[in-house]
Parts: structure tokens; sequence; C-alpha cells
């Protein structure tokens, strides 16, 4: 199958339902902004549950969005007040345009802003095209040595970077993780690179925690089906030879592990949710409060995180290539969103439309 036209889209059309389509080519629409030619977009778990369900809580697909979020490419046109970017510059796409204005905004929160468009976020189109137009300033530039695969993984990574900063991690430290998927498997490699040097991954698959340990983590985990949170806690504690972890990043929504995260914390330690579940569970209360634990939510990134994740990875301190199992071409995209439905891959990567 051949793709043709000027901007080739993926879209979406309702649930199980997807088609090439062509899309007029974006326009600048300040100044500042850029288009740019999309090379490489990963999968993430937000399109596949698009894809499957057409809707994440109140985001309802209603009409055709083109899916894809996870991005890399070169610019292709700059504005004629951009500064920090030039045609042929690589970048990675920060894909979420705050509205700049609103207290969160210039609170610094920009990733709270209730008026964030957002990239295959109804109603807004993302970035399975091949041109994509955004602010110079929401686009990082690649340094030579990372490559445009590597610059798809930037965004995952950022959530991971921002988990990691909301948990405080420090030198020295212990950190568990549960969810060895991709955002579980990052918080593994930044946990380690801001300086973790216990660090527990758990899951169900053992070749998930296989990974995590060429990834990043010192010990892993595979809960035992029956057991209480209490009980998968005490044996945490045991394969850490008595020791609580002083951090902990759920990166799973499973009830089962925010459970277990709560009761395997050391007093005074800091909780962070990462990954979406239930949009209610049962919570053991009386445990975090005695233990005086603290807790954070965590929503995309903000200011600084896309920049540290690539330097991380230019410095080599985290390899955000390990994750990645397949690469299809852009005519293949459909393929490639039915292998993550099926269980199978990390990271699968989808090539740009072929000029």
């Amino acid at each position: 199958m051949t793709v043709a036209g000027q901007n080739p889209s993926f879209v979406l059309k309702k649930v199980h339902e997807v088609s090439f389509e062509e899309r007029p080519i974006p326009k600048l629409s300040g100044p500042r902004d850029v288009r740019i030619e999309i090379k490489q977009t990963g999968i993430c778990g937000s399109d596949v549950h698009y894809y499957t369900h057409g809707a994440i809580g109140s985001f309802i697909v209603k009409s055709p969005m083109v899916l894809g979020h996870e991005s890399a490419g070169v610019v292709a046109e700059a504005g004629s007040a951009v500064t920090s970017l030039k045609v042929g510059d690589r970048v990675a796409l920060e894909p979420g345009i705050p509205c700049r204005y609103c207290d969160h905004c210039k609170a610094g929160f920009y990733n709270l802003c209730a008026d964030m468009k957002f990239a295959a976020t109804p109603p807004y189109d993302g970035t399975l095209c091949r041109y994509y137009v955004l602010p110079e300033d929401f686009c990082v530039k690649l340094p030579d040595t990372v490559s445009l695969e590597e610059g798809a993984l930037i965004e995952p990574l950022s959530v991971a970077v921002h988990v990691s900063k909301l948990a405080k991690i420090t030198p020295g430290s212990s950190a568990i993780v549960f969810g060895a998927g991709p955002v579980g498997l990052l918080c593994c490699a930044v946990a380690k690179a801001f300086g973790a040097t216990t660090i527990t991954a758990v899951d169900l698959v053992q070749a998930r925690l296989d990974l995590a340990k060429e990834v990043a983590a010192t010990h892993t985990f595979i809960p035992t089906r029956g057991d209480s949170a209490a009980e998968s806690a005490a044996k945490i504690k045991e394969l850490l030879g008595g020791k609580a972890p002083q951090f902990a990043i759920d990166a799973s929504g499973a009830a089962a592990s925010v459970n277990t995260a709560i009761h395997v914390l050391a007093q005074g330690g800091i909780y962070v949710q990462a990954g979406m579940g239930a949009s209610e569970i049962t919570f053991p209360i009386t445990e975090f409060t005695i233990k005086e634990l603290h807790a954070h939510g965590s929503f995309r990134y903000g200011p600084g995180d896309y920049q540290l994740a690539v330097e991380l990875v230019a410095s080599g301190r985290v390899d955000v290539k390990k994750l990645i199992t397949h690469r299809v071409k852009f005519e293949d995209a459909e393929e490639a969103f039915k292998l993550v439905v099926k269980g199978q891959g990390v990271k699968i990567l989808i090539g740009g439309p072929i000029v």
C-alpha cells in the first residue's frame, strides 16, 4: 500500500475504524510558529484507548481525529519571529499548546491549563501526518547525537521526568515502580539517573521485568495471585533485605498496585500516581495516615521536563532505544495499533510519510 498526497494523515473515524486521508497542509498561525515534517511517531496507550474505546473519560471522539502525539521531525518552515530554530533542524515535539494566560500557565503549571490544545485529544488532531505546526518554544532541538527515533521517545521520557521530579527522588535512595510498561520502564531509568541506587520494578509479566533489569532495575517482583496488598508489601520488603523504599511510583493504574505501594513505603515516604485506572478505588487510608505519607498526582509534563529528557538521552544516562521493539512504515500504521492491542512489543515506532 502506498500513501500519497501532500499531507497524508492517519485518522480515527470511530472505534476500530481508521483510514488514511489527505488533509490540508497546516499553515503557521503566528510569527513564532514552525511547521515540522514528522519523521517518527511512537504509539501511546492513550492513542490505543481512543482506537479501541473512542473515549478517555470526558474526552470523547465525536468527529474524525488524526492520532499520534509522540513525535520527532524536521523543521520545514519557520515563522518570521522564530529565533531558536531554523529550517532543517531536527526537533522533539511537545504536543500540547496551553493558553499561556490562565493562573496555572502564569504560575508555571501549564500542564494544568484547562484550555490546553493537546495533540490527539478530542477535538484536536494529532501528529500521525506529514506536517504539524507548533510554537517554537514547544519544540526542543535534538543534538546531533540523538536520533529521530530517540526523539520520538522524548515525550514518554518527559512524563517519567515529571513523575520523578514530583517524587523528589534523591541520590542513594530506594524507589519502587509499579507497572513495567513504557512509562514505568522510563520511570525506572530516570530514578537511576536521579541517583536512586535501589530500584524495584513490579509487574505481572516476566519479560517486562527482564527488560526493566536491562534498563535500570536492581530488583524485580511478581505479585502472587491472591495475596493481599499487605502480604505483597511484606514480600517486597523481604526481597529488599527488610528495608522499605522511600519513593513509590504507580505507572499501572491497578488498584492492587496502588494499595501495595502505600503498604510498602517507608514512614514519611512519597507516592506519585502516574498511571490511569478505574475512576475510583478502595484506598488504605489508615496506612497512609499513620505513616504520614506524601501523595502526588502527575499529569503529562511541565517547564524544563522536555529539555531535561533530551539531555538525559544525549548524555547517555538514559537509553530509550532499549524500549523500541517494532518499527513500521506509515502505510502500516493500523497494523502497528493492532500489535499494541494484542499486547505485543513495548514501544512501536511509525515512520513518517515518504515524500
